[in-house]
């Protein structure tokens, strides 16, 4: 007996899918014991996405969806698309495209994962008439997407072969694999907390807390901390493993979200002490400009730059380049404010470009840190 027969044999693994056929039959007790755990969990998904920011404008369950892929299969087998072994399974041959046979549903009836994501597919087109499906799902899975791709092109679906499977790449912690199936998960909640505690630790030590109440820390804490998370993972091309520092993402110098995160906090810092001085509306330029510094005309190409880079980063789908651009627009200014006072300019009209461009820099981190799902705090 190899090894995959003898996992198939085990008690424990005959249970369960003896439970799968219950279930999939609509029995009570199986149901019941199910709707529980379920319940369980999803109380737990939904404090962590909460946690994260992260909300969805809808969800399907594939306890929702396999009668739908269960009947396209069906279908599938009626137009001959499909086959039947002698043991009733039914199965796909992929053999012309290159790949092997691949099974849709069991001897006993019931359904594969592959059975629930075509049923799935189905779902999300009669709710959303698409031309287009992205799968967001590790790069552990890209055999599964290339065969529902072909799957679901050769059940009729005009998008099947557009499909999209963004496969993102593995986190690695330094001490290791993040890999459920070899048991080394790190909790998300317990990650969250760390980043919220190491900077909270951080900031205080760089005296960022000054004048703050204890409520006001904990929460520009938890900004910074989760900012730092996002960011790190963010910035690098999604479909490459990468290597997560939780120390290294908490500096407040270098390509960081703490470091874009406190430039924006100083920019929104020099605004209102200029707005504490004079009128907003005598912060812009007024009458013909006088001729303005290189590093400004930098500044302002950078930021032009702004709108390609989203659509770069939508076509690639690729969050990084817009995380880049942040860092790259963030140390121009930050050059620019080393070279050039804002508040101590004598002259008037200088003074009023130069809070105009910081007005503008701060609006469009605000804004590209938002596409990235990452809080700026308006004091640090």
């Amino acid at each position: 007996m190899d090894e995959e027969q003898a996992k198939q044999e085990a008690p424990l693994i005959k249970e369960a899918h003896a439970m799968l056929v219950r279930w999939e039959q609509g029995d009570k007790e199986v149901r019941a014991l199910w709707e529980k755990m379920n319940s369980w969990v999803y109380a737990g998904f939904d404090e962590t996405y909460r946690q994260l920011g992260v909300s969805f404008d809808k969800i399907y369950y594939e306890s929702q969806t396999y009668l739908k892929g269960k009947a396209k299969v069906e279908e599938g087998l009626s137009r001959g698309l499909f086959f039947r072994k002698d043991d009733g399974s039914v199965w796909a041959d992929l053999t012309q495209e290159g790949l092997d046979q691949k099974l849709l549903l069991r001897s006993d009836g019931t359904s594969v994962y592959m059975t629930q994501d075509i049923g799935t597919a189905e779902m999300r087109y009669e709710d959303y008439p698409i031309d287009k499906m992205i799968y967001v799902v590790g790069n552990e899975q890209n055999y599964h997407f290339q065969v529902l791709s072909l799957l679901l092109d050769r059940l009729g679906f005009q998008w099947g072969k557009e499909l999209v499977h963004f496969s993102y790449g593995m986190v690695e912690l330094p001490n290791g694999k993040m890999k459920s199936r070899e048991g080394t998960v790190v909790d998300a909640d317990d990650l969250m907390a760390l980043m919220t505690e190491q900077a909270y630790q951080t900031s205080a030590e760089l005296g960022k807390f000054a004048d703050m109440t204890e409520q006001e820390r904990r929460e520009i804490a938890r900004i910074v901390g989760l900012g730092a998370l996002k960011y790190f993972i963010l910035k690098v091309d999604a479909r490459k493993n990468m290597l997560f520092n939780p120390e290294e993402s908490i500096d407040f110098n270098g390509n960081t979200g703490p470091f874009i995160q406190y430039t924006y906090a100083r920019i929104r810092s020099i605004l209102r002490k200029a707005q504490e001085g004079e009128a907003m509306g005598s912060m812009s330029p007024m009458g013909p400009m006088s001729p303005i510094s290189q590093k400004e005309i930098e500044l302002i190409q950078k930021m032009s730059d702004y709108g390609a880079v989203v659509e770069q980063a939508g076509k690639d789908y690729s969050p990084s380049g817009i995380a880049n651009y942040c860092y790259e627009l963030t140390k121009v200014f930050n050059q620019f404010y080393h070279d050039y006072s804002i508040l101590g300019e004598t002259d008037a009209q200088k003074r009023a470009v130069r809070l105009t461009i910081a007005r503008c820099v701060a609006r469009i981190i605000k804004s590209a840190m938002g596409l990235l799902g990452i809080e700026v705090p308006e004091r640090m």
